[in-house]
C-alpha cells in the first residue's frame, strides 16, 4: 500500500512499470492524481516552464505499473490494526505499507494565514493560482527566505512584480555557511528585492501582513514559505514521532517499531540522521533504497542501509535565465548554472511522464506492465450481451400469463412494473457488470448509482435494494480469506455510498466467488396504482431530447486499462459515474417530460432508438450537440474503443445517416456504450430551456442533442445529421 506519489513512490512505481512483481498486489492511494516536481514549480511560475513540464501522473505511472488506484485522502494509519483510514469511504487494511506524502508548511495557524495566504505547499494550490501570479505585475509578499522562499520571490520578480521577502532570520538562507547567506543576498539585491529580515509575522489580514515589530506590510499577493510542518496524516496517526512530529524511521527506513510500515520523504526522519532537512533531494536519493526494501520484505531477504549524505548540490533559480548554485564552500552564480540545473530536473520528471502533452504513449515510456489491455474485454455496462442475441432470446420465450404484471418480459422494457396485493405498483429493475476498476469501492458506488437509474428514467423514487456479488476466487482450498471480507466490505461500502444520499435501504443481497470480481444490483421503487409512470409510448412530434451527462465513459474506461488516461480526466469519469440521477428525474417531472430512458450499454444511439421503437415514433440527433466527457474526443480521434462498440454499431438497424453524419467525428461518440450514463429525456419544445437552467443549476452537462420527429418524415426510427437543422430558428 503507497500512500502517497512523492519523490520516493515514484521512482517505485516506475521500477514496477519495467518489472512488475507478479505475486504481489500494489495499490496507490493518491488525493490529486498529478504531482508537481517541486524543483520547476518556481520556473514554472518565472515562465520558464509549462505547467506540464514538471506534471508527474501518477495514475497513469501506477497503471502502467499494474498497481490500483485509489483517488482519496488518506486521514490516518491505524500501526497495529495495519489500516489505512480514507476520507469518504472503509479503511483498507494493508501487509505492508509505505508513507511519502510530503510535508505542509510552517506556521499555518498564524492569525489569517489560513484566509488570506497562498500556501507553498500543497504546490497543487499554487498552480490553481498561477494565472493570478503571472498577470499583471502587483506587489507581493514572500514570507520564509529558505530555498524555496528565495526561488518564488526571484520568480515573481521575474514577472515584473515588486517583492518582499520577510524572514525572522537575519539573512536569507540562514542555515547555509555566510559566503552563500551573503551571496544569496547580492543575488536578491540585485535584482531588486527587498528583503525585510529579523522580524516575525505575528498577523495576517486582507492585503497586509503586520510584524512583530509592529509594520504592517501592504501586498496584492501573499505566498507563504515559512518553512516546512508534518503533514495532517502525521499528527492524526498514532506513529513514533520526534520533537517535530515527523515520523521516525531506522536506517532502512522501517517506521521505528512496525516492519511492516515504511516511510520516506518529507514526512520521516531516520533516527540516525535527524538532521536531515525537509528537501526533496533525500526523498530522491532515498527512492531505491525504499524500493529495494519493500521487495525485500516482501521476499525475506535483507534490507538495506539508507546513508543520507550531509551535503549536496544546491541550485536556486533566479527567475531570469541564471542561477546560483552552491555545495559545501563553492558558489557560483550565472547562466549555465540555470542551463545545469534546467537539464537535470528535466531528465528527472520526464523518467516519469508516461503521456506526451496530446495524451499519445512518451517515447521511452515502458508499456502496461501486464501486457495485455488490448486483449481485456471492457467491464462496466460494456460487458453485456449483445442487443441481436438478448432479443432472441428474449423472443423464445412466452409471455406471463399474470394479471398482478403491469409491465414485464413481453415488453422488453427496462423496470418491470407488478401490482401489490394493496393495489401499488412496484417499479423494479436489475443491472450488474463486471468490474471496470481494481477499486471495490468505487465499482460498488457506480454499479449502485446505475442500477438506480432505470427507476430514475420512470420518475420513481428507488426505495430499497438487494446485491449481488461475485468475489474473485482465491487460491484452491482457501477458505475464510480475509481479503474477501475486505473486498465485499469496499464493494458494500461504496454502494451505500451512492444509495443513502437517494433515500435507498440496501435490504440484503447473495454473494458468490469466481474469476473475477461483478458487482449488481436490483432495485425497488413503489407507486400508487392511479399514478401513470413516465412511458416510452407518449412520444409526440417537435419534443426536445435533452441529454443529463456528458459521453465516453466506454472509451475512457478503454483507455484507462491500457494507461493511457490521464489522472484528471480518470477524477472526471470517476465523478460522472457516480452522479446520481435524482436530480436530473425531479427536473424531467417538473417540466412535463413525456418519456425517458438511462443511457447505458447500448450507447445514446442504441438507447434511442430502443425509445423510439417502443413508442412507435422516430427522431433525429444532432452529432455536433453532443456533450463529451474530458478526454473522450481525444482518445475517439487516436483510435481507442471500447470492446462494446463494434457490437453497438452492428445492432444498429433502422438508422438513416444525413449529410456529414458518416464521417462526424462524434458518431463513435454516439455509440460508445455509457456506463451509469445520464438521462435521456422528451419534453415539450417550450420547456426545454426552462430545464436546462435548472439541470446547469444543480451541475449537470445537459444539452439538447436531438427531437422527436413525425414518423412521416422518416422511415428510419432515428436520422443522424451533423447539425441541427432548424438551428437558425432555434
Amino acid at each position: 500500500m503507497l500512500v502517497g506519489a512523492g519523490h520516493a513512490h515514484v521512482q517505485l512505481l516506475r521500477r514496477l512499470a519495467m518489472a512488475p512483481w507478479r505475486d504481489a498486489e500494489v495499490t496507490l492511494i493518491v488525493d490529486r492524481p498529478v504531482s508537481l516536481y517541486s524543483g520547476m514549480v518556481p520556473g514554472l511560475l518565472a515562465g520558464q516552464y509549462a505547467a506540464h513540464e514538471l506534471s508527474i501522473d501518477a495514475h497513469v505511472l501506477a497503471r502502467r505499473a499494474g498497481a490500483r488506484v485509489i483517488h482519496a485522502a488518506a486521514t490516518r494509519v491505524d500501526a497495529v490494526q495495519r489500516l489505512i483510514h480514507l476520507a469518504g469511504r472503509p479503511p483498507i487494511a494493508y501487509e505492508l505499507a509505505s508513507l511519502n506524502v510530503g510535508s505542509t508548511v510552517a506556521l499555518a495557524d498564524l492569525p489569517g494565514v489560513a484566509e488570506h495566504a497562498l500556501p507553498t505547499r500543497p504546490l497543487s494550490r499554487l498552480l490553481d493560482a498561477l494565472d493570478a501570479l503571472s498577470g499583471a505585475p502587483a506587489r507581493s509578499t514572500v514570507v520564509g527566505a529558505g530555498a524555496a522562499g528565495v526561488e518564488l520571490a526571484a520568480a515573481l520578480r521575474a514577472r515584473g512584480h515588486t517583492v518582499t521577502l520577510v524572514d525572522g532570520g537575519e539573512a536569507p538562507m540562514q542555515a547555509q555557511r555566510a559566503r552563500v547567506r551573503a551571496r544569496v543576498a547580492r543575488a536578491l539585491s540585485a535584482r531588486g528585492i527587498t528583503l525585510r529580515l529579523g522580524a516575525r509575522v505575528e498577523s495576517v489580514a486582507a492585503g497586509a501582513v503586520t510584524l512583530s515589530d509592529g509594520e504592517a506590510l501592504a501586498h496584492d499577493h501573499l505566498i507563504w514559505a515559512a518553512g516546512a510542518a508534518p503533514p495532517a496524516l502525521c499528527a492524526a496517526s498514532d506513529l513514533p514521532k520526534d520533537a517535530r512530529g515527523y515520523v521516525r524511521v531506522g536506517h532502512d527506513l522501517r517506521v521505528v517499531g512496525h516492519p511492516d510500515l515504511f516511510a520516506a520523504g518529507d514526512c520521516a526522519v531516520p533516527d540516525q540522521a535527524p538532521w536531515v532537512p525537509r528537501a526533496g533531494v533525500y526523498a530522491v536519493r532515498s527512492g531505491p533504497v525504499l524500493a529495494d526494501n519493500l521487495e525485500a520484505s516482501l521476499r525475506g531477504w535483507p534490507l538495506r542501509r539508507w546513508r543520507p549524505q550531509r551535503d549536496f548540490l544546491t541550485l536556486l533559480n533566479l527567475g531570469d535565465g541564471t542561477a546560483l548554485g552552491f555545495r559545501g564552500p563553492l558558489v557560483a552564480e550565472g547562466a549555465w548554472v540555470f542551463r545545469l540545473k534546467d537539464r537535470i530536473d528535466r531528465r528527472f520528471v520526464q523518467r516519469f511522464q508516461m503521456l506526451e502533452p496530446g495524451g499519445r504513449p512518451a517515447r521511452g515510456a515502458p508499456a502496461m506492465a501486464a501486457g495485455e489491455a488490448s486483449a481485456m474485454v471492457c467491464g462496466g455496462c460494456a460487458a453485456k450481451v449483445g442487443r441481436p442475441a438478448l432479443e432472441l432470446a428474449l423472443s423464445r420465450l412466452p409471455p406471463a400469463e399474470d394479471p398482478s404484471v403491469r409491465l414485464g418480459l413481453a415488453a422488453r422494457d427496462d423496470v418491470s412494473v407488478t401490482l401489490s396485493p394493496s393495489g401499488d405498483q412496484v417499479v423494479s429493475s436489475i443491472d450488474a457488470f463486471r468490474a471496470f476498476s481494481d477499486d471495490a469501492f468505487l465499482v460498488g458506488r457506480v454499479a449502485a448509482a446505475n442500477a438506480l437509474s432505470d427507476l430514475f428514467a420512470r420518475g420513481v423514487a428507488p426505495r430499497h435494494a438487494l446485491a449481488m456479488v461475485s468475489l474473485p476466487m482465491g487460491e484452491p482450498g482457501h477458505g475464510g480469506c480475509p481479503h474477501e471480507a475486505d473486498a465485499l466490505t469496499e464493494v458494500l461500502a461504496g454502494a451505500r455510498a451512492a444509495f443513502e444520499p437517494a433515500g435507498v435501504t440496501l435490504v440484503g443481497g447473495h454473494s458468490l466467488v469466481g474469476p473475477e470480481l461483478c458487482v449488481g444490483f436490483t432495485a425497488l421503487g413503489y407507486a400508487a396504482a392511479d399514478i401513470e409512470l413516465a412511458s416510452s409510448g407518449r412520444l409526440a412530434p417537435g419534443e426536445l431530447l435533452i441529454l443529463t451527462k456528458a459521453l465516453g465513459t466506454g472509451v475512457l474506461l478503454r483507455a484507462d486499462a491500457m494507461g493511457l488516461l490521464p489522472g484528471p480526466e480518470a477524477a472526471s469519469l470517476w465523478a460522472s459515474m457516480v452522479r446520481l440521477n435524482d436530480e436530473a428525474m425531479v427536473v424531467m417531472r417538473a417540466h412535463d417530460a413525456s418519456a425517458g430512458t438511462d443511457v447505458t450499454g447500448f450507447g445514446l444511439l442504441g438507447h434511442l432508438a430502443a425509445l423510439c421503437r417502443r413508442a412507435g415514433a422516430s427522431a433525429e440527433l444532432w452529432l455536433d450537440d453532443l456533450p463529451a466527457l474530458p478526454g473522450a474526443r481525444a482518445q475517439l480521434a487516436r483510435g481507442v474503443r471500447s470492446t462494446f462498440h463494434d457490437a453497438n454499431a452492428a445492432a444498429l438497424g433502422g438508422v438513416e445517416l444525413g449529410a456529414g453524419a458518416a464521417q462526424h467525428p462524434l458518431l463513435d461518440l454516439a455509440l460508445d456504450p455509457q456506463t451509469s450514463g445520464g438521462l435521456l429525456m422528451a419534453l415539450p419544445p417550450e420547456r426545454a430551456a426552462e430545464a436546462l437552467v435548472a439541470l446547469a443549476a444543480s451541475g449537470h452537462a445537459a444539452a439538447v442533442v436531438g427531437r422527436v420527429l413525425a414518423p412521416a418524415e422518416t422511415a428510419a426510427q432515428v436520422r443522424l445529421l451533423a447539425r441541427r437543422a432548424d438551428e437558425g430558428r432555434t
